[in-house]
């Protein structure tokens, strides 16, 4: 794309100024990058009753695993 060409064109109809700067703002609202949410907040009671070693993994054998002492 050169310079001189637009990023976009109307195609029909003749807009009005109102209308091509609704149209701007949601191009740039939705080019903007999103920010990641925070991770949610754990309560130390919650906390307390997960375990404190490895974290349990899916796959082969993880339900069997599961009950199995560590």
């Amino acid at each position: 794309m050169s310079a001189e060409e637009p990023m976009f064109r109307v195609v029909r109809g003749v807009p009005t100024a109102e209308e091509l700067a609704a149209l701007v703002g949601a191009i740039v609202v939705r080019t903007r990058p999103v920010a990641a949410a925070a991770p949610p907040v754990v309560s130390r009671w919650a906390r307390s009753a997960r375990p404190v070693g490895a974290t349990l993994a899916a796959g082969p054998g993880a339900w069997r695993a599961s009950g199995l002492p560590r």
